[in-house]
């Protein structure tokens, strides 16, 4: 029961910062909208909570296909949900780019 709530609003929060992120397409969005919704889950920071660390480093076995690909379908039998029926595949790839460079500030 806990798990389907947090994942409910899991993706109430996705929804709200996607829909402000399709209003401003820049790369602030795009790093708020991983550390928000993606943070949510894996640490404010990426570095692991609920689901693991997503920092660089601890994805370097993803090519950005595969990672896309995860972003896009979840992962079965575990907490990361599909982000497939609210994301695009352009957007996934952005997102998996975004995390296999990482922060460059």
């Amino acid at each position: 029961m806990l798990k389907t709530l947090l994942t409910i609003a899991f993706c109430l929060l996705a929804i709200t910062s996607l829909a402000l992120a399709e209003e401003q397409d820049t790369p602030a969005a795009l790093v708020n909208l991983v550390r928000q919704d993606c943070g949510s889950c894996h640490g404010m920071t990426l570095k692991g909570g609920l689901g693991p660390d997503i920092r660089p480093d601890a994805l370097g076995h993803y090519d950005i296909d595969t990672l896309s690909t995860v972003v896009l379908d979840g992962i079965p039998k575990t907490a990361m949900p599909p982000w497939r029926p609210i994301l695009s595949e352009a957007d996934a790839r952005k997102i998996a780019e975004y995390l296999l460079k990482g922060d460059t500030k």
